[in-house]
């Protein structure tokens, strides 16, 4: 017959939980909620094309981008290394450099059938580099308190195709105007634009390429 869990079972586990979270992850979640407010501010922007909200959801990629580098900083100084920190770390970049970027890319007007299948290329590889990352970390830092190099580009360097985008709209190259046209390909359309994303999903994936961390 089994033994009851006491009743305080599930608050033991709350408090628990709320013990271990530290500082550097609560600049982490200051990067997903900078990811989710991209998010809003696009579809803002597709609800009501306002130069400002598209510019407002680009600006919050870099804010992210601090956060970021922010959280893995204070880890160190702080020597609270965690495999809680690190999924966090991981899901918030996910938002804040995968979706976000695609979600924005997607409002800029790069929404025609291919457009999204590489938008979603492009945020599966992001997925797929991640959690690489934290199967392997512990074998690429070979005991030291972080990797030596990147296999395949970060995600955080999405931050260079959000700040196209922002650029394109203060031009005001989105939309039907959007730069390099639009190209119908069977069914559907692809705007080259787009295939920034794809090169750039490619490089966050490569095994080859090797970037030292510093």
């Amino acid at each position: 017959m089994s033994t009851p869990l006491p009743t305080n079972a599930p608050k033991r586990q709350h408090f628990s939980m709320i013990r271990g979270f530290h500082l550097a992850d609560v600049f982490t979640l200051g990067n997903a909620a900078c990811g989710v407010g991209a998010v809003f501010l696009a579809m803002a922007y597709m609800a009501k094309p306002s130069l400002s909200h598209f510019l407002w959801a680009a600006a919050l990629a870099p804010a992210a981008f601090v956060f970021d580098v922010f959280d893995g900083r204070i880890a160190r100084w702080r020597q609270t290394h965690s495999a809680l920190g690190r999924e966090l770390d991981s899901l918030a970049d996910v938002i804040s450099f995968g979706v976000a970027p695609a979600a924005l890319a997607f409002a800029a007007g790069l929404s025609g059938g291919w457009d999204c299948l590489v938008l979603v290329y492009f945020v599966c590889c992001g997925v797929s580099r991640l959690a690489r990352y934290n199967v392997t970390a512990e074998a690429l830092s070979e005991g030291a308190d972080k990797v030596k190099y990147f296999e395949g580009t970060p995600i955080p360097t999405s931050v260079v195709l959000v700040a196209v985008l922002a650029w394109a709209a203060w031009q005001g190259r989105v939309g039907d105007a959007v730069w390099g046209g639009a190209w119908v390909l069977g069914p559907w359309q692809l705007h080259p634009l787009v295939l920034l994303f794809a090169l750039s999903g490619t490089l966050m994936v490569s095994k080859t390429l090797r970037i030292p961390k510093f």
